[in-house]
């Protein structure tokens, strides 16, 4: 199997030759993200002194943890061969529903952001179970998914903005600081991205999540269990995607109806510029954090260039399409 494709270490040739040189092992998709981050900051810095400083690059670190967290869950998901398109929904669920448990008191403290985490979980089950046991494509059940989450929070608010206001465990997550100043948000992050490559790097969940991406039907007949990690796999990205509402809930200190409407479109841009291809079985967690971090950059030039939300839409829209002919035209399958 390809390296690129599964997540597996360097191993040394039959020959026994040593490698010329460690860097023909880079993926070209991360080289070219990290190349395209100092470009965007090359570029952020003509049109702002402040572009640079230390201050605003750490406030941006910031912003990129929510997500990273919720693209976290996108590449899981994408790795099957899949696509979630109930990310906007479930992110909004996360928010309102620890935001509406903060308001049961003490204990509501304690558990508004299990609550909110569970309910985004419950949501990636009912996907998991529709594309993994009932063979409904993903685009399809995810879609209803979203629609259904969205009814839901409809009913649960009557129509109107919530009131409810987040828990201060949420608020000290996505706005505090505590070791070496870094944001809280930034060390949730990392803690979250360090969980998730020993997920798919170490342990048989990880192999067999690719081994799917790859080629379901062999990984099936090699004895996985492919139907329970598919819907595993979408359960623990409704829980990152719930997740990252939770830390949006507490960095606004309350929940909103849209809150994840911004999120679908950059998720995707950036698990696949990070290289995950998008028809599954190849990619690595490093490039989707560059991919986070590259979009979470050119969201903030373009605002700086006044970019109106639809020119944004239309750019990352242009990005998964060239990545998708630069990164998901090759073989799928390698011996």
């Amino acid at each position: 199997m390809d390296e690129s494709r599964a997540p597996a270490s360097g191993m040394s040739d039959t020959s026994g030759r040593r490698a010329a040189s460690p860097w023909k092992h880079i993926d070209p998709a991360i080289a070219w993200a990290f190349g395209c981050i100092v470009l965007v900051l090359l570029v952020g810095s003509l049109y702002s002194s402040s572009f640079l400083s230390p201050e605003y690059l750490q406030q941006q670190h910031k912003v990129a943890s929510f997500l990273g967290i919720i693209a976290t869950g996108t590449m899981i998901v994408i790795l099957l061969g899949q696509i979630d398109l109930s990310v906007p929904w479930v992110v909004a669920v996360g928010g309102m529903m620890s935001t509406a448990a903060a308001g049961w008191g003490p204990l509501g403290d304690v558990l508004a952001i299990p609550v909110g985490v569970a309910c985004g979980v419950a949501l990636g089950l009912v996907s998991g179970v529709g594309v993994a046991f009932l063979r409904i494509p993903s685009m399809v059940v995810t879609l209803a998914v979203n629609a259904v989450a969205q009814g839901l929070m409809v009913v649960h608010t009557g129509g109107f903005s919530p009131q409810d206001a987040s828990s201060p465990a949420m608020r000290f997550l996505a706005t505090g600081r505590s070791v070496l100043g870094m944001p809280n948000a930034l060390l949730v992050w990392i803690v979250v991205g360090i969980a998730v490559v020993f997920l798919l790097t170490r342990t048989t969940f990880g192999r067999i999540v690719y081994a799917i991406g790859n080629r379901e039907r062999a990984a099936y007949l090699s004895g996985a269990r492919t139907r329970l990690v598919v819907m595993a796999a979408f359960a623990l990205a409704g829980g990152l995607s719930a997740f990252g509402g939770v830390l949006l809930a507490g960095y606004a200190s309350k929940a909103a109806q849209a809150m994840g409407d911004p999120y679908l479109l950059p998720a995707i841009a950036a698990v696949v510029l990070g290289g995950t291809s998008i028809l599954g079985g190849r990619g690595s967690y490093p490039g989707t954090v560059a991919g986070v971090i590259l979009i979470t950059l050119l969201q903030s030039i373009l605002s700086v260039m006044q970019i109106e939300e639809f020119g944004r839409h239309v750019i990352y829209g242009v990005v998964i399409i060239a990545m998708l002919l630069i990164y998901g035209r090759g073989p799928r399958h390698s011996e």
